[in-house]
């Protein structure tokens, strides 16, 4: 404990770093001061059906991402998902567009441009979701009688508008933080959200367990156990890689290399899974298909099957499905964010190569093998992370909205952003001479 707190006085006495930390808090209390803040024209004393309708389910995960905006009505319902949207599109689209392609090649201010490019998109999807929103309060039980203003254009052009600006403004806000904060600030905005969120779950959880003579505090203390050691097991999938030894040859005065002689080994390291929780996201957006179908087609047998089945996120057709889709998304989407044929390319103009690997189009066939054999396990450990949740409702009968932190993309969002938020402020220790945060926390003696 004294070394820890050793630790945080050292963070402290860094002033860039305080002064980074200071900002992030700061800009995320702004974020979460708007969540609570609720359209003009909608009367908040009739939205208690909206929040038992988002506490679990599909509902329950978007709710979570926007930290409770979604069921308050609030300026920021949409929260900054319309942003990742924009971004998932935008990346996708550079497969097949050139001028994307030739963008992401002219370094920064390629990056620029396509940055302006999501910024526009993510307005645009905004004015799509925004009345969706609006028209979709009504299905979700929110009585006529809340609208203050009616539901006519005096009420949706405004509250349209005050909905795209707050997306827009959680948008500069993450911006900001990333610029001029610490770590990643739209991954903070949205782990911020479902931090918001576990709270009251855990309440709800903790309530039932003890009140309703389902097990009591021992049962709970089991539940805390097995949530920290699926915390461990989500740390160790993000965090796990393959090293691939690279030798050089060694440079001589003139630039060039000196035959036979090698410099020093390094290591190409790949990640077990370089996705991340993109492949989660992709298989959520296309389970709201089969029950969509099942609806449409309700007047037959499999339709009403389909409609019931994947209408619940816990049943066990729902989580088959969405197992098989993170698998197949994982090998999607690592193949097009892991550019194996590249990494080959400048390894050799570096002079770099693997022992016993001919350099060039070898090499990349080779590391896309490699990332082939490691994605396997890694889509495999990330299917049965995101199918958790039902797991636990089905055989612990935990509370719907206290599953969800057992996996998904939420837990795998809270510890990717923990890890990245730590590394950060680990580096300003070490650059100052000081041990990082899994150290002693003492001043480093500098020779």
């Amino acid at each position: 404990m004294k070394k820890f707190i050793e630790t945080i006085s050292n963070i402290w006495k860094i002033d860039e770093l305080r002064q980074r930390i200071i900002l992030t808090l700061g800009l995320l209390l702004v974020y979460r001061f708007g969540a609570q803040v609720v359209l003009p024209g909608i009367d908040t004393a009739q939205l208690a059906e909206l929040s038992s309708q988002t506490e679990s389910g599909i509902l329950g995960i978007l709710n979570a991402f926007t930290g409770g905006a979604f069921a308050n009505a609030s300026v920021f319902a949409l929260g900054i998902m319309p942003y990742i949207s924009a971004s998932i599109v935008v990346q996708l689209m550079g497969i097949a567009i050139p001028y994307l392609q030739k963008l992401q090649k002219e370094g920064e201010s390629g990056r620029k441009t396509i940055n302006q490019i999501t910024r526009w998109l993510t307005i645009g999807i905004c004015i799509v979701q925004a009345p969706a929103y609006l028209y979709g309060l009504g299905a979700l039980g929110v009585p006529d009688s809340a609208f203050v203003l009616g539901k006519g254009l005096d009420f949706i052009v405004p509250a349209v508008i005050i909905l795209v600006t707050g997306c827009v403004f959680a948008m500069w806000l993450g911006e900001k933080i990333t610029d001029k904060g610490i770590g990643n600030g739209i991954s903070l905005l949205i782990m911020v959200g479902i931090i918001a969120t576990m709270p009251q779950a855990f309440a709800q959880e903790f309530v039932s367990r003890t009140t309703n003579n389902t097990g009591g505090i021992m049962f709970m203390l089991i539940e805390v156990i097995v949530w920290f050691l699926v915390i461990l097991a989500s740390v160790y999938l993000t965090m796990a890689v393959r090293q691939i030894p690279v030798q050089y040859a060694r440079r001589t005065a003139s630039g060039g290399y000196e035959k036979n002689v090698m410099g020093a080994r390094q290591y190409i390291p790949l990640k077990l899974n370089a996705s991340g929780v993109m492949p989660i996201i992709f298989a959520q957006a296309i389970m709201f298909a089969p029950s969509l179908i099942g609806r449409t087609f309700n007047d037959t047998a499999a339709g009403q099957w389909m409609e019931v089945q994947f209408a619940d996120i816990f049943g066990l057709a729902y989580n088959i499905l969405f197992a098989v889709l993170i698998i197949i998304f994982t090998y999607f989407y690592t193949a097009i964010t892991v550019p194996t044929n590249k990494m080959a390319d400048d390894l050799k103009r570096s002079g770099g190569f693997i022992p016993g690997i001919r350099p060039g189009k070898e090499t990349g066939n080779y590391l896309d093998k490699i990332m082939s054999l490691i994605t396997l396990p890694g889509s495999i450990f990330l299917a049965l992370l995101a199918v958790l949740p039902a797991v636990v409702v089905k055989l612990m009968d935990v509370q719907a909205g206290w599953a969800l932190f057992y996996g998904g993309t939420s837990l795998l969002i809270m510890v990717g952003v923990a890890i990245d938020t730590v590394q950060q402020v680990n580096s300003y220790l070490l650059n100052r001479h000081y041990d990082g945060l899994m150290k002693t926390g003492k001043n480093r003696k500098v020779a």
